[in-house]
């Protein structure tokens, strides 16, 4: 488990973003961008799309570049990502419940962790936290005092 987030300082924990997550997702963009140029057949339309597809990937992988750190813990609280690429802070006094969704759907089951405080709702999932929700879960509840 100590491969799937960081130990900053005794009582610190942080989940991130898989390195490799942006360069896949800007490598595709690039993949979309190629296969606009082969495709289009003097069609501008196709081109425009394939770009506007691409550059919409970019932004997605520019986020995971400025805000690697979805989820943050310590002794006083969590640190959350918020919007783009801000973060939100919130104390132990104000999360409501730490829980997991899971569903099923077409033959495949996901999985979501969920940090309610009673006025917002944050979602992680695999791929924001680089670590199996469950588990997450379980080190937020082990982490938060008084529980």
């Amino acid at each position: 488990m100590l491969a799937d987030m960081d130990t900053t300082s005794s009582g610190s924990r942080q989940w991130r973003v898989s390195a490799a997550l942006p360069a896949v997702k800007a490598g595709g963009a690039g993949v979309l961008v190629a296969l606009g140029l082969l495709l289009a057949d003097g069609d501008p339309v196709r081109l425009v799309l394939a770009v506007v597809v691409a550059a919409a990937l970019l932004v997605w992988a520019a986020r995971d570049v400025l805000a690697p750190v979805r989820l943050a813990a310590d002794p006083e609280g969590l640190t959350v990502v918020s919007g783009f690429a801000g973060r939100r802070r919130l104390p132990w006094s104000q999360v409501a419940d730490i829980r997991v969704d899971r569903r099923a759907r077409l033959g495949l089951s996901s999985a979501a962790l969920e940090v309610d405080t009673g006025e917002s709702l944050h979602l992680f999932g695999r791929f924001d936290l680089n670590a199996d929700p469950v588990d997450v879960a379980e080190d937020l509840r082990a982490a938060r005092p008084g529980r």
